[in-house]
């Protein structure tokens, strides 16, 4: 026999999906849903100030770190020349895509997140900046064609997803909670079929499959100014072989780093690597 609580949490549960099924429910619970997608913030770093939708408290979290959580990818992207064409490749929510076509870059976002790309198209509106980004609703990998998107995380700003594979950013099993078939394409592809623009400049943050987005691409590498990488050291093949990759397209690894809230914990060992020409 069921417990009393048990039971009364199965009626309460009950209840809320009848009402928010019915008429008056979603008279209810519409407006609350409304009010949480259009609720911002305002973000300032150096010159620049952003809008950023702010839903849930993942991506208020997002917002309030701008700062500090990648100083590196602020500090990358502060140094491009305007008129630079910058592929932001695992945009998430689009903040640094934004940050950049304020910055004067035109961005080509990619990100293959249905939850995400509401925020991402979202974020790029608010800051008027729909003309300089293009979002691109795909994911990279390193051969063009279907396979499965796996997520941790399904809420607004989620991250810790990987495409065509089972490990995560640093080469663990990952602790799927969703998952779609979607589109996968390679960086060559995305050139020579999609006819994209030629990046100057790559920031890839995929979580656990960067090195096979660099497979993808070698040709176009070869010809790019910089790259912007995040790599766990736990992983050992992904150092490896971003490592060999873009040694191989003649590019310098300058500079690794992380911010001081990931000195410790589990992305403790992850570093974003700036490479060079």
């Amino acid at each position: 026999m069921l417990s009393l609580r048990r039971r009364l949490g199965w009626l309460i549960r009950h209840w809320v999906g009848l009402v928010a099924a019915m008429p008056l429910g979603r008279v209810l619970t519409d407006p609350a849903v409304k009010v949480a997608r259009e609720r911002t913030q305002q973000v300032c770093h150096g010159d620049v100030t952003l809008t950023l939708a702010v839903p849930n408290s993942l991506s208020l979290w997002r917002a309030m770190t701008f700062s500090s959580k990648e100083p590196e990818t602020l500090e990358w992207i502060d140094g491009l020349s305007s008129g630079s064409t910058m592929w932001d490749v695992g945009a998430n929510v689009g903040l640094y895509s934004c940050y950049a076509a304020l910055r004067g870059c035109e961005v080509f976002a990619f990100e293959p997140s249905v939850f995400n790309l509401e925020m991402l198209a979202r974020n790029v509106y608010l800051n008027g900046v729909e003309h300089a980004v293009t979002v691109v609703p795909l994911a990279l990998t390193d051969e063009t064609g279907a396979a499965t998107l796996k997520m941790t995380s399904t809420e607004w700003g989620g991250a810790q997803s990987s495409f065509g594979v089972d490990y995560g950013f640093n080469g663990a099993d990952l602790d799927v909670t969703f998952e779609y078939r979607t589109t996968g394409v390679s960086i060559a592809d995305v050139i020579s079929v999609l006819g994209f623009k030629m990046p100057n400049h790559v920031k890839i943050d995929v979580d656990g499959i960067d090195h096979l987005v660099l497979r993808g691409g070698q040709d176009v590498l070869a010809s790019v100014q910089s790259v912007l990488i995040e790599v766990d050291e736990q992983h050992i093949r992904q150092v490896e072989e971003v490592t060999m990759y873009l040694n191989a397209a003649g590019m310098t690894l300058v500079n690794k780093q992380h911010s001081k809230m990931f000195d410790d914990g589990p992305y403790a060992s992850c570093y974003t690597q700036t490479w060079i020409r």
